[in-house]
C-alpha cells in the first residue's frame, strides 16, 4: 500500500525493512553487560504444565530477559534519571525521516585504561546532512553476521566521542539508533557521558529523545534517507524492546504515473 508523506513523497507499506534483532531462548541471542542468556520456559505450576510438547494443552510461558542487555530496545533518559521515566512517556510519535549512514570506528590508545579503543569521532558527523531528519542510524563497519549472536561482554566494543551528542542535539535529532550495545565505552567509570549530552541531563532533560541500541542493518539496505517507524513493547521502564522499520521513500513527479525510488537523498 502507497502512503503519502509530503506532496511527491511516499513509502510503499508493504516493503518494510526491519533492523530488530528477535529474541530468542538460543546460544546466540546476542547479548552484553555481562547478563545470562534469556530464558523462556513453559509454566509448571500446581500442576499446570505450560507446554503442548510435554503433554500440556496450551503453550504458556515466562520469558525471562533484560532489555538492555539481550537484543534491540529503545530506551529514554530514565536511563540515567533519577527518577523513574518511562519510555513509552517519552516515544509519542511513531512515524519520522532518518538518514542511515555506515561508519568505521578508528583506533585510538585510550590512556586511562592503557589499551587501544575503537572510536566513532566528531569529524565523521559534520558532514552529515540532517535537514529535515528526526533520526540518525548509525551502521558500523565492518558489518559482520556475528553482531546477531556476539556476547559483547568484556570485549570493550567501538563507541562514540560525547562531542558528536552535543552536535546531534544541535541539529535536533531526536532518535539516535546504533548497531552496537552501548553509544558510551563498556567500562567509563559510570560516567555515561554521551548519554547524558544526548539527552542534556540534568540541565534540561530531552523527554522525548530516544536512544536505540542492538540493531542490525543487513547490507543490502543502503545508506541514504528513509521513513521510519519505531515504537516499543509497552513496558512501564527506562528501555524496553522495540521494533525500529525503515522504508523507502518514492517520489512522484507532475504527470508520472508509476512509482519511482527517491535518489535526491541517497548517499
Amino acid at each position: 500500500m502507497h502512503f503519502q508523506i509530503s506532496v511527491n513523497e511516499y513509502i510503499d507499506t508493504e516493503q518494510p525493512l526491519d533492523l530488530s534483532l528477535e529474541l530468542t531462548h538460543q546460544a546466540q541471542n546476542p547479548r552484553a553487560w555481562y547478563v545470562d542468556f534469556p530464558r523462556i520456559e513453559p509454566v509448571r505450576s500446581n500442576g499446570f504444565l505450560g507446554s503442548i510438547e510435554e503433554g500440556g494443552s496450551v503453550n504458556f510461558r515466562n520469558i525471562y530477559f533484560n532489555p538492555h542487555g539481550h537484543g534491540t530496545h529503545t530506551e529514554c533518559y530514565g536511563h540515567i534519571s533519577k527518577s523513574w521515566v518511562n519510555v513509552n512517556a517519552a516515544l509519542q510519535t511513531y512515524w519520522f525521516k532518518v538518514r542511515l549512514v555506515s561508519l568505521k570506528p578508528v583506533s585510538v590508545f585510550n590512556e586511562e585504561y592503557h589499551e587501544e579503543d575503537l572510536v566513532f569521532n566528531l569529524a565523521q558527523f559534520k558532514n552529515i546532512d540532517y535537514r529535515g531528519l528526526q533520526g540518525l542510524v548509525v551502521r558500523t563497519l565492518p558489518n559482520l553476521d556475528k553482531k546477531k549472536s556476539m556476547n559483547y561482554s568484556a570485549t570493550n566494543p567501538p563507541y562514540f566521542e560525547a562531542e558528536i551528542a552535543d552536535l546531534l542535539r544541535k541539529k535536533n535529532i531526536l532518535h539516535f539508533l546504533v548497531d552496537l550495545p552501548s553509544v558510551d565505552r563498556e567500562r567509563d567509570g559510570g560516567a555515561l557521558d554521551f548519554h547524558h549530552r544526548f539527552w542534556y541531563y540534568p540541565e534540561n532533560p530531552r523527554e522525548n529523545a530516544t536512544i536505540t541500541e542492538f540493531i542490525f542493518v543487513d547490507d543490502k539496505i543502503e545508506d541514504g534517507v528513509y521513513m521510519m517507524n519505531l515504537q516499543t513493547a509497552p513496558f512501564n521502564n527506562d528501555a524496553a524492546p522495540s521494533r525500529p522499520v525503515l522504508y523507502k521513500i518514492f517520489e512522484k513527479t507532475v504527470g508520472q504515473s508509476d512509482w519511482t525510488e527517491s535518489h535526491l537523498d541517497q548517499v
